[in-house]
């Protein structure tokens, strides 16, 4: 399992299938929207000069929207994986 370190967050990206209005599948590359993908783990924060330690607001299981090119894909074990900032994060879907 991957631990991120700081401020870092993984992601599990949930692909979804877009079809246009005339039923052709678009391929992700045609997509210009924010993705999608589940939280699976979180690092502990990020530490300010000062020493203050300043927590993620995501925690694993949420669903987030982050920008399409956002991050670094791993792959692990046969799946992959997206690493980035929480900062790189724009919303918590509720």
């Amino acid at each position: 399992m991957l631990k991120p370190l700081e401020n870092r967050v993984v992601l599990r990206v949930k692909e979804e299938e877009e079809k246009s209005m005339g039923g052709i599948v678009l391929t992700s590359a045609s997509q210009e929207k924010p993705q999608t993908a589940e939280v699976i783990a979180v690092g502990e924060g990020k530490t300010t000069n000062h020493g203050t330690l300043i927590s993620p607001l995501v925690k694993v299981g949420d669903t987030v929207i982050f920008e399409k090119f956002a991050g670094m894909t791993v792959k692990m074990d046969g799946e992959e994986f997206l690493i980035l900032k929480d900062s790189d994060l724009l919303a918590i879907v509720e």
